[in-house]
């Protein structure tokens, strides 16, 4: 079980690694489009084709893209699952925060709540 939950926090980790990257961020937007090449990943970047095969790279291991060669091109297609993990990943933390925020907004208000009676009371004994 540990060996399972220490494969899936560097998988999480690897995902997180390639999104942070802004160049490789519009690589999967495009790819979310249609599959594309290597050479075609690499134009609006004005990068060479070593430099996007790189960022591929990078998207591959993370399992966010498949490459496959067909004859002299590589071309990429987009895998959704690592996405959907990143985000049910910070799911679990919006809700938590979310409800943490809840809480205190709580707490403040019946704090204020009770400061606004207290002055009340005190107007009143007066």
């Amino acid at each position: 079980m540990f060996n399972h939950m220490v494969e899936e926090t560097e998988q999480v980790d690897q995902i997180f690694h390639a999104l942070s990257n802004s160049t490789r961020r519009g690589m999967l937007r495009r790819l979310s489009r249609s599959a594309c090449t290597v050479g075609e990943l690499a134009e609006p970047a004005d990068m060479s084709f070593a430099a996007a095969s790189k960022h591929v790279q990078v998207l591959e291991r993370a399992g966010m893209v498949n490459r496959r060669v067909k004859g002299r091109q590589h071309i990429c297609t987009l895998s959704p699952k690592p996405l959907k993990e990143a985000s049910d990943w910070l799911s679990f933390y919006e809700k938590f925060w979310d409800e943490s925020l809840d809480r205190l907004q709580a707490m403040l208000e019946a704090d204020r709540d009770g400061d606004q009676r207290k002055e009340s009371d005190k107007r009143e004994d007066s």
